[in-house]
């Protein structure tokens, strides 16, 4: 490997004058600084940027811990964290957790043997060992979703209850009185937020939501399927479904359209976060959107901010969702009977 003293050599400089033009630190002369560029393109060097960066005290690389990499939603906030990294001069380090607090501690270890600079860490639950793990660490850090009173660690953070609120609020201007809800984990910190959200929303037109018609998933797929069979045998009555995540709500459709039932004619849907694939469903799905995009820029500009200030108070950032209208929401009872008694 070419060192930086084989440069000095074939330059006839010495190795300071070579760092001085490489780093722009102190006047070269131009034909000396000529001749310095021409040895480090004739002898194809390139410098050691890590062990120049641990010397500063800085590796320009960031950590992202994500509990599932696979959900469109999480795929679509790591591009927007990656992108505003970039833009800032960051490489970013993506770790995939699959929900298990054994690989967030795992891999918090590997991260910071890695000397990130700093970490952006969507924990997949409120897990106290994990954060205390990360606590620990002097790794400047800002939480996704997650607010820890007790660390001083900044965090973005999306207004659940209002997402929920506003679901609540639309279906039950279309008509529906009598609501289904497919939950995600009640160890998230997300899904219960969402569901006291369409409470409040039905509390508020006088409507109630029954046990039997709230049942708990896992924010997948197949697992939104198996939630609207589910709905379906407890409470046959429902003409609206509040899915929260997309994910569920895409299989959810599935299982009705195996039972012969039309959306939004039969029943209407409505998810939550707004993933690319919510506008390829049939119908398009009606959901409320998380920004995503500021999620990531927030993410990245607190931490950025937290590097340059690690005594700084902690700082939050609440973000608001929004409801897209879609084709798989529509009035109830609409232009026929639906087939229901």
């Amino acid at each position: 490997m070419t060192t930086i003293a084989d440069v000095a050599r074939h330059a006839g400089v010495s190795v300071a004058t070579v760092s001085h033009v490489m780093n722009q630190t102190r006047h070269v002369g131009p034909e000396t600084a000529e001749r310095v560029h021409a040895a480090i393109a004739a002898l194809r060097y390139s410098p050691n940027s890590l062990a120049r960066s641990l010397r500063r005290g800085e590796t320009k690389t960031i950590g992202l811990l994500l509990p599932d990499n696979s959900n469109p939603f999480f795929a679509s906030v790591a591009r927007q964290i990656e992108d505003a990294g970039f833009l800032a001069g960051y490489t970013v380090i993506l770790c995939n957790s699959d929900g298990s607090a054994e690989k967030e501690e795992r891999y918090l270890s590997v991260l910071i043997a890695k000397q990130i600079d700093g970490l952006i860490f969507a924990g997949s639950s409120d897990r106290a060992r994990v954060f205390s793990r990360l606590s620990k660490t002097n790794v400047p850090a800002v939480l996704l979703d997650r607010e820890i009173q007790s660390l001083n660690m900044d965090s973005v953070l999306v207004d659940h209850d209002h997402g929920g609120y506003l679901a609540g609020q639309y279906l039950i201007k279309l008509g529906h009185r009598t609501f289904g809800v497919i939950g995600g984990p009640r160890d998230s910190s997300s899904s219960p937020a969402r569901l006291l959200g369409f409470i409040r929303a039905l509390r508020e037109a006088g409507l109630d939501l029954p046990a039997a018609r709230v049942v708990d998933s896992d924010y997948q797929f197949a697992g939104g399927r198996l939630a609207m069979e589910r709905l379906m045998a407890q409470a046959p009555e429902i003409t609206a479904v509040f899915a929260c995540n997309d994910l569920m709500a895409m299989g959810a459709l599935t299982a009705l359209r195996s039972r012969g039932l039309q959306v939004p004619e039969d029943m209407s849907m409505i998810g939550f976060d707004d993933i690319p694939y919510a506008v390829t469903t049939w119908p398009p799905l009606t959901t409320v959107a998380q920004p995503v995009e500021k999620i990531g820029t927030w993410a990245v500009s607190l931490l950025l901010d937290r590097l340059g200030d690690p005594a700084a108070q902690s700082r939050r950032e609440i973000l608001l969702p929004v409801l897209v209208e879609r084709e798989s929401c529509a009035p109830w009872p609409g232009p026929r009977e639906r087939g229901r008694s």
